[in-house]
């Protein structure tokens, strides 16, 4: 192998593990030795210096590791500070909805609904803040009861529940049985 896919090996293993990598695992998988890991690896330091670029390798003690360089932080710190862009999945929004309209709810009232688990579901609205504890009901195991939040009414552009929609009978009880035939399906498999 020549050295510029050697170094490219070693940037791709670095950048793609994230942390430090110790230059023996890194010598073993490029099948060299650590003196040449360590010479390829001082080449690219020089290089990375001489051409201004936003990331360093740098050496610490018997492992290598992929960093920003620490005068460009302003600008993580700029991206970081920017409100990150929530993508409700149909998941996230049919639990939300169903949280929205029976709230207070648990999430084993939740799952007997959905027909599923809602662990990863509830816990990613918490997380977006649609969503929160509202506290816990009376009853054995004191389970969680979660409502919405104001950032919902806020994200939705309604400014209380009684804006949001009001569900036709007919087409619940039409969605009722397509949610039966559904599971009839299911236990039929």
């Amino acid at each position: 192998m020549e050295k510029q896919k050697y170094e490219a090996a070693i940037e791709a293993i670095l950048f793609t593990m994230g942390d430090s990598v110790e230059i023996s695992k890194l010598a073993a998988a490029l099948e060299i030795t650590q003196e040449d890991v360590r010479r390829l690896a001082h080449d690219m330091m020089e290089r990375y210096e001489k051409d201004d670029r936003g990331i360093q390798l740098m050496e610490l003690e018997d492992s290598l590791q992929l960093c920003t360089k620490a005068e460009l932080y302003e600008y993580l710190i700029r991206i970081a500070k920017q409100p990150k862009r929530q993508v409700l999945t149909d998941v996230l929004l049919e639990t939300l909805s169903i949280i929205a309209y029976k709230q207070p709810i648990t999430k084993l009232e939740i799952e007997k609904i959905r027909g599923v688990s809602c662990d990863h579901a509830v816990n990613k609205l918490v997380e977006y803040r649609l969503v929160c504890e509202l506290g816990r009901l009376d009853a054995p195991g004191r389970p969680l009861l979660f409502g919405t939040t104001e950032e919902f009414l806020r994200s939705f552009g309604v400014t209380s529940m009684d804006e949001l929609p009001v569900l036709d009978q007919d087409q619940l009880a039409e969605f009722k049985q397509q949610a039966e035939e559904e599971m009839q399906m299911k236990l039929d498999v």
